[in-house]
């Protein structure tokens, strides 16, 4: 099996790479012009991304729940998210099992999802009245580490008002 076979069956995105930077080179020296060099490469190339792309919405997605978790009071909807947040977590871990250079990309696309993520989160919050806009600031400075998205993290619950306990009468 050549080198590019196994690369290609052991880490998709980097093959498509390999693979794009091979048609490029090789539209500067061939002299068959039938085939539409550039535009192929970028789309091989689009391929190995589009698995980028994959992580950076399942992040999303996960940082979403997180800001939700941590600043929603609803009760109902946390498991609902959490199991959000677990399946999110396997396809990551599917993904980066087909695509181990990726790995190497976690830190910058955790960084770019959470801009995202945390602004889909307000908008959730906002709209079933969970927040208001003093707290938006304070949500924005919201950060997680690619250990908290991929590994069993979960934020610790928001503080709850206890209902007041009736009187007991002696």
């Amino acid at each position: 099996m050549s080198e590019s076979n196994t690369l290609y069956e052991e880490d998709f995105a980097a093959w498509s790479k390999q693979q794009a930077e091979a048609l490029r080179a090789a539209a500067r020296t061939a002299s068959n012009q039938q085939l539409d060099w550039e535009n192929l490469a970028e789309e091989i190339d689009d391929l190995g991304r589009a698995h980028a792309r994959g992580l950076r919405a399942y992040i999303m997605r996960i940082i979403q729940h997180f800001v939700k978790l941590e600043h929603s009071p609803a009760v109902d909807s946390r498991n609902g998210w959490r199991r959000s947040i677990r399946l999110a977590r396997l396809q990551i871990e599917a993904i980066l099992t087909d695509n181990p250079s990726l790995r190497r990309e976690l830190g910058r696309l955790v960084g770019h999802a959470a801009k995202d993520g945390i602004e889909l989160a307000i908008i959730d919050l906002e709209e079933h009245a969970e927040i208001d806009a003093t707290d938006f600031a304070r949500l924005r400075r919201s950060s997680y580490t690619p250990d908290q998205v991929l590994g069993d993290w979960f934020p610790a619950e928001p503080e709850r008002e206890r209902p007041a306990r009736a009187a007991v009468e002696p």
